[in-house]
Order: structure tokens, then C-alpha cells, then sequence
């Protein structure tokens, strides 16, 4: 029909040229340190393998952390060994800085001293007890009798030793300390008063027969 003749295109030069252009785009866009360095398997999406130098910091760093942990719980101990030695020399000296809960405070500390001041017959009963045994064993009427009556006078004399210690423990503490809170410092005092004096801890800090 016309005077110019039409060359046809062929299709699959079309498709070709588009695909070889589309590769090399995505080729150019690819970081160089994709196509080298694979990922770890435990690094996040879209991150590289962390280099040798950064995983030796790394490996460094949980090992510091662990000699830390390992200092912090050594300093702890001998944190407690010191505690424990300050209160053996408070428990001795009678610094009430260190000294334990139950024997802290003015309360406690006249209870103590009321106690280490005076005489407890309660306090020779470890002694009495022994030689009153002692004579229980010995195969000889009389002995045992006398040992069977050492022991009820022992008894009876500790009892109302007791008795009136605490009443007047009792007294002292309300003249002492009115409105404060002296809840168990008679029952403290009274167990003090069945050790030996050498043996009580706290030291006592005050002589027989002188004022607390």
C-alpha cells in the first residue's frame, strides 16, 4: 500500500536486551560486602558476619564480666568475714556500733548491766549441778539424800531469785525508760542470769555491787 516497506521487529530481541538491563541494575546495586561476606547464622536480617577482630572484643568482654562477677563475690565474703570480726570484738568490748539486734539499745544495755551487777544464784547452777551429781552416784544413803535435798534448795532459790529480779528489773526499767518499749528485756536479762559471768556475751561491763 505504501511506498516505504515496514521491517519487522523481532520479540524475543525485545525480552532479551530487558532482562540482560535488569540484571545488571540489581548487580550494580549489590554492596560489595554481600557478595563477599556470608551472614552469620545468629547475626540479625540484614547485618554481615561480624569480623574476627570484633568477636575476639566480644569473647574479651564476657570473659571481664565474669573475673568481675567473681571479684564482686569474693569482696562480698570477705565484706561478711570483716562484719562478723567487728561484732566478736563489739560482743567483747561492748561497742554498740556492731553489736547484734537483740543486745542494741539502752534497754537492753541496763538489762545487761543490772543483771552483771549483782549476784545470781542462777548462775552457780552449771557448778551445783555437777557436785550434786556427783553425790547423787556415790553409793551411800546419806549422800544421795543430801543431794536430793541440794537440789530442791537449789531449785527453790533460783525461782525466787528469778522472781524477784525481774520485779525489780521490772520497776527499774519503767523509773528508767518511761513510754519507751521494754517488751522482752526481763525475759533477756533472766537468761543472762543463768550463764556464768566469764561466759556472758556481752562482756559485762560493770563490777558487782555497783550501780547500772
Amino acid at each position: 500500500m505504501g511506498s516505504n516497506p515496514v521491517h519487522p521487529v523481532s520479540l524475543a530481541f525485545v525480552f532479551r536486551s530487558r532482562s540482560k538491563e535488569e540484571k545488571a541494575a540489581t548487580a550494580d546495586k549489590a554492596s560489595p560486602t554481600d557478595s563477599k561476606q556470608p551472614r552469620d547464622p545468629q547475626a540479625p536480617k540484614g547485618r554481615p558476619t561480624p569480623k574476627r577482630s570484633e568477636s575476639q572484643t566480644q569473647r574479651r568482654s564476657v570473659a571481664n564480666t565474669s573475673m568481675t562477677r567473681k571479684d564482686a563475690s569474693k569482696r562480698q565474703r570477705d565484706e561478711r568475714r570483716a562484719a562478723m570480726e567487728r561484732q566478736r570484738t563489739a560482743l567483747a568490748t561492748g561497742d554498740e556500733r556492731y553489736l547484734p539486734a537483740r543486745d542494741k539499745g539502752p534497754v537492753r544495755r541496763f538489762g545487761r548491766d543490772y543483771v552483771d551487777s549483782r549476784i545470781n544464784i542462777a548462775e552457780f547452777f552449771l557448778p551445783l549441778a555437777v557436785v550434786i551429781l556427783v553425790l547423787s552416784v556415790v553409793r551411800v544413803g546419806a549422800l544421795q539424800s543430801i543431794a536430793l535435798l541440794l537440789w530442791l534448795v537449789v531449785i527453790v532459790l533460783i525461782v525466787v531469785d528469778s522472781f524477784w529480779s525481774a520485779f525489780r528489773l521490772r520497776k527499774l526499767l519503767a523509773e528508767r525508760f518511761p513510754g519507751q518499749n521494754t517488751k522482752g528485756t526481763v525475759r533477756y536479762a533472766l537468761m543472762r542470769s543463768l550463764q556464768m559471768r566469764r561466759l556472758r556475751l556481752p562482756k559485762p561491763l560493770v563490777k558487782r555491787g555497783e550501780k547500772p
